[in-house]
């Protein structure tokens, strides 16, 4: 029984983290497009394209 209880609370942390991973994942995300608009509205060509490549890379 205290093996099953064991591999129950590793697969809860797994889970966990699992969770708080794609959290963090789209809370960047959601800042890169906002950044991404914000240079696409002020017409700044070098950081627009800077956090494109971020946001790619941060895809892949």
């Amino acid at each position: 029984m205290d093996k099953m209880k064991v591999s129950y609370e590793a697969m809860l942390g797994l889970v966990a983290e699992m969770v708080l991973d794609e959290a963090v994942l789209k809370y960047r995300t959601d800042r890169l497009y906002q950044a991404i608009d914000k240079a696409l509205a002020s017409g700044d060509k070098d950081t627009f394209h800077r956090l494109t490549d971020e946001l790619k890379t941060l895809n892949a």
